[in-house]
């Protein structure tokens, strides 16, 4: 398997990590989306699972990492974030961005480092898993490494 940049970014900076890979293609049951279908064909705590989304806050491309059992609050991510104002960002903009296709986004080893805010329930976690930069492929990492190599805020931004 070749290596994402999230995994090299994990490679290069010496922490400890376990990939998690999936058949992306075959639909778990019950799975409405990408995290979902993570949690079901992984059989994992869908609350220590986290998807990555891209939003705009006051304009500015900014990463939100949420738990898949959740939903994002932009208006408390944009208060984390120093703006006013949240909103999903484009698709387009999102994987021109982070070098990433929709589904494969990982907050780690993005082509361009955006701002990021990790929601605070990662941190009752030993380990979480992200995205690690393909459909079909999980990483699990403490929360504080994440956050680090990120240089990510965390608050609550989940509901």
């Amino acid at each position: 398997m070749a290596a994402t940049p999230a995994v090299r970014t994990l490679e290069q900076a010496g922490v400890s990590f376990s990939l998690h890979e999936y058949d992306p293609a075959t639909p778990a049951a019950g799975a409405h989306g990408y995290g979902e279908a993570a949690v079901a064909a992984l059989g994992v705590d869908a609350a220590q699972v986290f998807k990555t989304l891209v939003t705009r806050v006051d304009g500015v491309l900014t990463v939100a990492v949420v738990p898949v059992s959740g939903q994002l609050d932009l208006k408390a991510l944009a208060a984390a974030a120093g703006g006013r104002k949240g909103a999903m960002a484009d698709p387009a903009d999102a994987e021109r961005a982070t070098g990433y296709v929709r589904g494969g986004i990982s907050p780690l080893g993005q082509r361009k480092a955006l701002p990021t805010v990790v929601d605070d329930s990662a941190l009752s976690f030993a380990t979480v898993l992200v995205s690690g930069g393909r459909r079909g492929l999980q990483v699990e990492l403490p929360p504080a490494d994440l956050v680090r190599l990120c240089r990510a805020r965390t608050a609550a931004i989940a509901r």
